[in-house]
């Protein structure tokens, strides 16, 4: 039995006809209209008017596009309601007012053609006790909130806020609330299955919660959005005015405008880029006609499109080769250096032979400053019919300067290859990569692993810088690159190049390019002729001997430069008209000489020997200094590094082990402090290769013997006394014939090196490969074969006066 909304008492019925309903939740009180069109439904409607006292239960399909929904296509519970009205229409369907009743749920489907009967049982929600203070503070926090809804602007009856105020029941309210909240079928039904009042409470306040912050956010989005539009339409009818003035002043400007897209578009079909670069350009363009033409972002793009129209998509330099040109060419510039014109000889042939599609080779030229590195790849240009770039990367410390910057940031630019690219204007160039040693690396990133992408030519056809966002084919590109040392060259990227190394120059070499070159050029750029000044071979020698001391030949240009500049002061005084430049010549005009044969060991000293060693500048002499006193230990001097220290203590090592074989007596060693020390004190110094010359001068110190003033050594001790190879034996030996030095001690693996050597050093310099320290003493002290021999008839004599007499 239940109460209708007149007041009248219903008695209920357990068998009645089912309406589904869709896109709708029917809730206990709640009074609705419905359209009532399907066939089955008007049938089911009609029998509950005339045969179960307008009683009707009303369920929603789970289904809403169902035409004919089956039983399991409908919620099983539903609500009991009361047809309050009916109403036929003309269309046919019929209008129906329903006022819930209860909650009831279906236990049977008794019929369903032609339509739904069921069984179902009555549900009764949960009773509250009269005064729960926890439900009446959720109403009261749910009367706030839904007038906060409704003030938000939700499509609500204003008067549902006094409705809800006489409400007292917790589950009338929950239930009024929901069907006001126009929410999924899914969740109003599942309020509805819900019978415990407070459960319903606490779900409603959420859901109200949620909308509150749905109708907030949709505030704030509308405000924006007219803002928008505001400004929108302010930028629009000004720029409309603009028009007009311009219109009614005769400019041309707006057809300019249009001039300048038209004539982007031009470009970019003209360059003939890669598909991809010319959607990306179009998709650009596209957006800059759009853009206002003041803008920043329209500036930005404008730049953009001008790099991509200018650079080389398909643009390559036009190559003729031909080998015995190319040849003449290389030189043409440069003296010597065969390896290196072979090497370039080489890719011109195969590059004749094979055509284009050939990748370029990645050169590394390796070697001291001044040989000629920078100027070569500027030869092998010239040589391959190709144009020239040089990109300094000393100092380099962003990858953004191989990369690029991304255009997000301000002022942003293309990396250093696709500016050398677009000043060159051709694809396939020769890129010097200048001192590629020399590059840096912080918290911008690391250059060097950048290039790896550059010069690795499995990866380079598709180089993507960052300004430009799209690829771009360096396949074609020859790179070469130049470096003082190596070992600073990460192993990754030094691996993807073939290194071709460039010694020092020997003082006969030195002659002739200064006489080929060198002259010519000073001579020319100091405004003076043969008719001036005459260089003699002695001349350039004692330039070369007194004035220079390094591998390259920057210094000795600068000399050069500077005989000239003096004589063409004498001749603009009228003081001279022709100068011979001969060695008293030079002195005269250069001053005492730099480099003196005071450098050079002049006599035979005890504890001092002659080492070579090996820099980024080329060779050096070293000498290395030693002496003893009373005390204990071992004092190392001359800004040594920690390989060259422990050199020394292998060195002393061998020695106390090797003490009664090489005549040592066994207490000096506890008895003397050593003192080794290495002139300059103020340049650094480092490296195994100064083992053996560490040994000599301590074996020349405790044994008293010299050593030979004309003897140079190289070479790396073990504890064992052999002798291991070194590098640069090329540099050291040309440092060795700067300082008049007849004998050079290698160890015995570095005799394949002497090939590198020039046959006239060669045939000046006696070179004495050796595989242990012995070999180096007999060599390097003076005396020491005889003095060791009678030290082994000594130790024979005692070792036969200890022998115990003869038994027999």
């Amino acid at each position: 039995m239940v109460t209708n909304y007149e007041g009248d008492n219903i008695e209920l019925k357990d068998h009645l006809p089912l309406l589904p309903i869709r896109e709708l939740v029917v809730y206990p009180f709640m009074i609705h209209p419905f359209f009532v069109g399907r066939e089955s439904s008007i049938l089911a409607v009609e029998h509950a008017w005339t045969k179960t006292d307008r009683l009707i239960l009303l369920s929603s399909q789970k289904d809403m596009k169902a035409e004919a929904p089956t039983p399991d296509e409908i919620y099983d519970m539903g609500t009991i309601a009361m047809i309050m009205r009916r109403r036929q229409l003309p269309d046919g369907r019929t209008k129906i007012l329903v006022q819930g009743l209860t909650k009831a749920r279906i236990t049977q489907f008794t019929q369903e053609q032609p339509y739904y009967m069921c069984k179902i049982t009555p549900v009764n929600n949960i009773q509250l006790e009269e005064k729960n203070i926890a439900a009446s503070a959720l109403m009261r926090n749910i009367r706030e909130q839904l007038e906060k809804v409704i003030h938000s602007g939700k499509a609500l009856a204003t008067d549902i806020p006094m409705i809800l105020e006489e409400i007292k029941d917790p589950g009338r309210l929950a239930d009024l609330v929901a069907s006001n909240l126009n929410l999924h079928v899914e969740e109003a039904q599942a309020i509805l299955e819900i019978l415990d009042p407070m459960e319903r409470l606490h779900r409603i306040n959420d859901i109200l919660s949620r909308e509150l912050e749905i109708l907030a956010m949709q505030t704030k989005i509308k405000v924006t959005a007219k803002e928008e539009i505001t400004k929108n339409q302010k930028e629009y009818f000004l720029r409309e005015q603009i028009k007009a003035i311009k219109s009614e002043l005769g400019d041309e400007g707006h057809k300019e405008s249009e001039d300048e897209f038209s004539e982007i578009r031009d470009k970019i079909k003209k360059a003939k880029m890669s598909d991809e670069a010319e959607k990306e350009s179009s998709k650009q363009l596209a957006r800059l006609e759009k853009m206002h033409p003041d803008s920043s972002e329209a500036s930005i793009l404008r730049s953009y499109l001008e790099w991509m129209c200018d650079l080389p998509w398909s643009k390559s330099s036009d190559e003729k080769i031909n080998l015995d040109a190319a040849l003449a060419i290389l030189n043409e510039d440069h003296f010597d250096l065969f390896k290196v014109k072979e090497r370039i000889l080489e890719y011109l042939a195969v590059r004749q032979l094979k055509g284009t599609g050939m990748k370029g080779p990645i050169l590394c030229f390796s070697g001291p400053p001044g040989v000629g590195k920078t100027s070569l790849g500027k030869s092998i240009a010239k040589a391959c019919g190709r144009e020239f770039v040089r990109i300094s990367l000393g100092g380099v410390k962003d990858e953004a300067e191989i990369r690029g910057h991304r255009r997000t940031y301000v002022g942003a630019m293309p990396g250093r290859f696709i500016q050398a690219l677009k000043q060159v204007k051709t694809n396939n160039p020769v890129i010097l990569l200048d001192e590629v040693d020399k590059l840096g690396g912080d918290f911008k990133g690391d250059p060097s692993s950048a290039l790896l992408e550059v010069l690795d030519p499995e990866q380079n056809m598709n180089f993507r810088d960052h300004y430009m966002n799209v690829a771009f084919d360096l396949s074609n590109v020859m790179f070469i690159a130049t470096s003082n040392v190596l070992d600073q060259i990460p192993a990754p990227l030094r691996d993807r190049m073939e290194i071709i190394n460039l010694s020092g120059y020997t003082q006969e070499e030195k002659v002739a390019i200064s006489k080929k070159y060198i002259i010519p050029k000073q001579m020319d750029e100091n405004g003076i002729t043969e008719k001036h000044i005459a260089f003699s071979d002695e001349g350039v020698a004692s330039v070369i001997k007194g004035y220079t001391a390094e591998a390259g030949l920057r210094n000795l240009e600068r000399k050069i430069g500077a005989i000239c500049r003096k004589v063409a002061m004498k001749i603009a005084k009228g003081e001279a008209d022709l100068t011979h430049v001969m060695t008293d010549t030079v002195f005269k005009l250069l001053g005492p000489p730099v480099y003196t044969k005071d450098d050079e060991k002049e006599t035979d000293e005890i504890g001092v020997s002659t080492g070579l060693a090996w820099t980024s500048h080329g060779g050096e002499v070293l000498y290395i200094e030693a002496t003893k006193m009373k005390g204990r230990g071992l004092t190392l001097t001359g800004q040594l590094g920690d390989v060259m220290k422990e050199s020394a203590q292998t060195a002393i090592g061998y020695i106390r082990s090797q003490s009664f074989e090489l005549g040592i007596d066994e207490d000096i060693f506890e008895k003397h402090e050593m003192h080794i020390h290495l002139p300059a004190g103020a340049t650094p110094k480092d490296g195994p290769s100064a083992g053996i010359t560490l040994a000599t001068t301590i074996v020349s110190l405790l044994t008293n013997t010299p050593v030979s003033r004309d003897v140079a050594m190289t070479g790396e001790i073990t504890l064992t006394g052999k002798v291991l190879p070194i590098g640069g034996l090329k540099e050291k030996a040309l440092a060795a014939m700067r300082m008049n030095i007849k004998t050079i001690i290698i160890p015995w693996k570095n005799r394949k090196d002497l090939e590198e050597i020039p046959e006239e050093y060669r045939a000046k310099l006696n070179f004495v490969p050796v595989k242990t320290f012995d070999e180096v003493l007999e060599v390097a002290l003076i005396g020491w074969k005889e003095k060791k021999s009678s030290m082994k008839k000594k130790s024979f004599t005692r070792t036969k006066e200890t022998l115990p007499p003869a038994a027999a």
